[in-house]
């Protein structure tokens, strides 16, 4: 068995909605956890290569579509206690939205501005959750998320990012009151689910013999759409209940 299952309480639902986040675990057991590790792993090696201190952001710390290259993120993604957390919090129709990888290997210092994730990418309605699962103990040494408990009650802001150098580090503008924040360390195997408002960054990995990897997968309402791409259906496998759009009911629909 790869998962546990998961159930939020009346308590941990209220939670969520004061304060913006959650952390759950283990989501993983530690068969599940090892097989995530090195499935992750062959498909972060055959795709990136080693860490480069020379390469860019992309290269260093992010491969997209993790579950087309690894069966039990497939599995964890549309069928593991996340969906089921996600239906709780979103509602009875659920779409995948977005999977992958988000690696700080030892030596990668990039650090990550102050950001919400619905600023990326705006997803209406947004009630969309971003759920980090870490493959590895993550704190404040390796570069563990910092947010402020409560920011997703701001609601929707934009930011300004710009290339800073050769590398591509990131440079995001986005106003955030430190003096508000906390550091969210996680164990791995454990789970941090956020609502797509909340304000959170990360420090690089300072750490000289740890990695920082995490798996980053997001849901959204089965008929959330992309409001910066014409209001076009957000495209995602179909988890729970029903959509009004075509192409999301067919959309990997043989996973």
């Amino acid at each position: 068995m790869n998962f546990n299952p998961q159930r939020l309480s009346d308590e941990q639902l209220n939670l969520f909605h004061e304060q913006g986040f959650l952390t759950l675990g283990p989501v993983l057991t530690e068969e599940g956890l090892a097989r995530m590790r090195r499935q992750c792993m062959a498909a972060w090696e055959r795709e990136k290569g080693p860490f480069d201190p020379d390469g860019a952001w992309l290269n260093n710390a992010l491969l997209i579509n993790i579950h087309h290259h690894a069966p039990i993120v497939r599995d964890y993604y549309v069928r593991g206690p996340l969906v089921d957390i996600a239906e709780q919090l979103i509602g009875p129709n659920v779409k995948a939205a977005t999977s992958q990888l988000t690696f700080k290997l030892r030596g990668n210092t990039q650090s990550f501005g102050w950001h919400h994730d619905n600023a990326y990418g705006e997803l209406e309605p947004h009630t969309a959750l971003t759920c980090l699962t870490a493959l590895d103990d993550a704190d404040v040494n390796n570069g563990c998320l910092r947010l402020i408990p409560g920011s997703h009650k701001q609601g929707q802001t934009d930011f300004k990012h710009t290339a800073k150098d050769k590398a591509n580090h990131v440079a995001i503008n986005m106003a955030a009151d430190e003096s508000k924040a906390i550091p969210a360390p996680l164990k791995a195997g454990h789970a941090l689910i956020m609502h797509c408002h909340l304000l959170h960054k990360s420090e690089g990995n300072f750490s000289k013999d740890r990695d920082r990897r995490i798996l980053f997968l997001r849901y959204a309402d089965a008929d959330a759409v992309e409001v910066y791409n014409d209001r076009k259906p957000r495209l995602g496998m179909l988890l729970r209940g029903r959509t009004i759009f075509k192409e999301v009911r067919e959309y990997e629909s043989d996973l």
